[in-house]
C-alpha cells in the first residue's frame, strides 16, 4: 500500500478515535477529540496533494479518499449535534429575545449529509452510464468549509480545559467565528450540491 493510501486509510482509524474522544468523559477529552480530527484534517490534504505529485493515483484511493472525507465530517457533525444538546453552548449575541450561538441544529446535518448521498447517488448513476463526473471546485471548498467549521467548534469546547489566560484571550472571538463558518459551510454545502445536481440534470431527467 503505497503512502497516500496509507494516509486515506489512517482517517478511517482517526475518526474512530475523534469520536472515543467526544463521547468519554476526561479532563481532556474535548481537546483529544480536537487533535484528532485535526490530524485526520491534515491527512485529507496530504494523501491527495502526495498521490499527484508522485503519480500514486490508485482505484483504491479514488474510492476510499472521498468516502473517508464523508464518514469524517458527517461523522463530526453528528457528534456535534448530540453534544449541543446535552451542552448547549453559550450564546454569541441577541436578536431580540433570541439568543444566537454556534450549535450545530440537527436540521443542519440533514442538508450536509442528503448532500453527500445525493452526489454519491449520482456518480454512481453516471458510471452505470460509463460517464466520469469530474470533482468541481466548489467541492473541494465545501469540504475545506466544512473542517474549517467543525475545527472552530471543536476548538470552542476545547478552549475550557486550558489555561485561563488563553481561555479569556480565545473566548470573545472564537464562538463568532464558529458561528459564522458553520452557516458558510452550511450554505455551501447545499450550493454547492445545487449546482452539481442541476449541471448533470442530464442524467436523470432524460426519459422523465
Amino acid at each position: 500500500m503505497n503512502l497516500p493510501n496509507k494516509l486515506t486509510v489512517s482517517r478511517f482509524g482517526l475518526t474512530a478515535a475523534f469520536l472515543w474522544a467526544m463521547f468519554s468523559r476526561s479532563p481532556l477529552n474535548d481537546t483529544l477529540a480536537l487533535v484528532f480530527f485535526g490530524f485526520a484534517g491534515i491527512t485529507d490534504f496530504l494523501d491527495g496533494r502526495i498521490a499527484r505529485q508522485r503519480g500514486l493515483i490508485t482505484n483504491f484511493g479514488v474510492l476510499m479518499d472521498p468516502l473517508a472525507d464523508k464518514i469524517m465530517t458527517c461523522s463530526a457533525f453528528i457528534a456535534l449535534v448530540e453534544r449541543h444538546v446535552l451542552t448547549p453552548p453559550p450564546p454569541v449575541f441577541h436578536v431580540g429575545a433570541y439568543a444566537v450561538s454556534p450549535k450545530v441544529h440537527a436540521w443542519m446535518v440533514v442538508i450536509i449529509v442528503a448532500r453527500e448521498l445525493a452526489i454519491t447517488g449520482l456518480r454512481l448513476l453516471a458510471a452505470s452510464k460509463n460517464v466520469v463526473l469530474a470533482a468541481e471546485r466548489y467541492g473541494k471548498h465545501k469540504t475545506i468549509s466544512q473542517i474549517v467549521a467543525i475545527i472552530a467548534l471543536l476548538l470552542m469546547d476545547a478552549v475550557v480545559e486550558w489555561w485561563s489566560w488563553l481561555q479569556v484571550a480565545l473566548k470573545w472571538w472564537v464562538p463568532a467565528f464558529a458561528q459564522l463558518a458553520l452557516w458558510v459551510t452550511v450554505l455551501l454545502t447545499a450550493t454547492s450540491g445545487a449546482l452539481y445536481l442541476w449541471r448533470n440534470r442530464a442524467l436523470y431527467l432524460k426519459g422523465v
